[in-house]
C-alpha cells in the first residue's frame, strides 16, 4: 500500500509534567525537539506558557519558528472540573469559564496556535442520562457559540475532544454526543480532537467507531494507548489500540495536519532523554510503516 503519511507531522505534547517536563525551558524543548525529529510540540496553560503576556508569548512563538518547529495546537484548559467545564450548570460559573477560555484563546494563538483542544466538560460525575442531555448540551453550546465567535478574529479553530465515560453517561464518551455537540453548533472553525485512548476506554473492541462517527470533522488527534482499562497514556504501539485500522484510514484521506502523541517514550522516566525521544519518534514512525504494509 502506498505510504502517503510518510511525514505524519509528530509533535510532543506539553501538557503534563510527564511529557516533555514542565520544568525545561524553551531552549531544552527545543532542543529535545530538533534532536529526536518532532515536528514542535502541543501548548497549554501550564509551564513554559503560565503567566505570561500575549508579546511574551509572542516572542516563544517566534522562537520555535526559527528553529522550524511549530505549536499548531493548545490544549485549552481542562484541569479543574468546575473552572474550567463549558457544560457547567450554574451559569455564574459559566461565564467565568468563558472569560478564562477566552484569556487562552487569545495566548494561544499569539504563540501560533491554530487549534485549541476542548474538553466537552471537565466534570467526571456529570451523567446525561441523571441530569438531561439536553440541558447539558445546551449550556455546552452556549459556551462553543460564544468561544468560536471570539476565535473568528484569530482565525482559530476550537476540536472537541471525545472523553472517558467514568460514571457512564458522561457528555462526550458516546458517539452521539459528539455529533450532536458538532451538529447544533455548526461552524466553520469547529471540528473534534480524536483522543485514541479515550476512545478505547469508552469504547473498547468498539473503538473505531469513534473515528468513524468524528472522521468528516478531524482537525486533530490525542495519540496513545492504553490496555482498555484505563487511561494510561502509553506510547502507541505499547498497547490494545487498533493502529492498523487507523493509519490505513488516515492513509487514504492523506491526512496532513500535526499528531499530538500525548505519551511519553516507553522507558525509564520521567526525566527522559534526548535519545529516548529519538528513539519514540522512530518507533512511531516505524508503526506508521508496519500498519501500512
Amino acid at each position: 500500500m502506498e505510504n502517503n503519511l510518510a511525514h505524519l507531522r509528530f509533535v510532543i505534547a506539553y501538557n503534563t509534567s510527564g511529557m516533555v517536563g514542565a520544568k525545561k525551558s524553551v531552549e531544552e524543548i527545543i532542543d529535545i525537539c530538533k534532536y529526536s525529529g518532532f515536528f514542535g510540540i502541543e501548548g497549554d496553560d501550564e509551564g513554559i506558557f503560565a503567566g505570561k503576556s500575549v508579546d511574551e508569548l509572542a516572542k516563544m512563538g517566534d522562537q520555535f519558528k526559527a528553529a522550524g518547529l511549530s505549536i499548531d495546537t493548545f490544549h485549552l484548559p481542562y484541569k479543574d472540573p468546575v473552572l474550567d467545564d463549558i457544560a457547567t450548570l450554574y451559569e455564574v460559573d459559566r461565564k467565568k469559564m468563558v472569560d478564562r477560555m477566552k484569556y487562552w484563546m487569545e495566548r494561544a494563538a499569539a504563540v501560533g496556535s491554530t487549534i485549541g483542544i476542548l474538553h466537552p466538560t471537565t466534570r467526571k460525575g456529570y451523567n446525561v442520562d441523571i441530569e438531561g442531555l439536553d440541558r447539558i448540551c445546551a449550556q455546552a453550546g452556549k459556551t462553543l457559540q460564544e468561544l468560536l465567535k471570539f476565535g473568528e478574529q484569530f482565525g482559530f479553530k476550537i476540536a472537541l475532544e471525545n472523553m472517558l465515560p467514568y460514571s457512564g453517561g458522561r457528555l462526550g464518551c458516546k458517539n452521539e454526543h459528539m455529533t450532536r455537540l458538532y451538529e447544533e453548533n455548526k461552524h466553520p472553525n469547529l471540528g473534534f480532537c480524536l483522543d485514541t485512548g479515550h476512545s478505547l476506554v469508552a469504547h473498547g473492541p468498539n473503538a473505531m467507531s469513534c473515528y468513524e462517527a468524528m472522521k468528516d470533522h478531524l482537525i486533530a488527534f490525542h495519540m496513545q494507548d492504553n490496555a482498555g482499562d484505563k487511561d494510561s497514556h502509553l506510547q502507541p504501539g505499547k498497547g490494545n489500540y487498533f493502529w492498523k485500522d487507523l493509519f490505513t484510514r488516515l492513509n487514504k484521506t492523506g491526512f496532513t495536519g500535526n499528531v499530538c502523541v500525548e505519551a511519553p517514550p516507553f522507558t525509564f522516566g520521567p526525566d527522559y532523554s534526548k535519545e529516548a525521544w529519538k528513539n519514540m519518534f522512530a518507533e512511531l514512525n516505524g508503526l506508521v510503516e508496519k500498519s501500512l504494509q
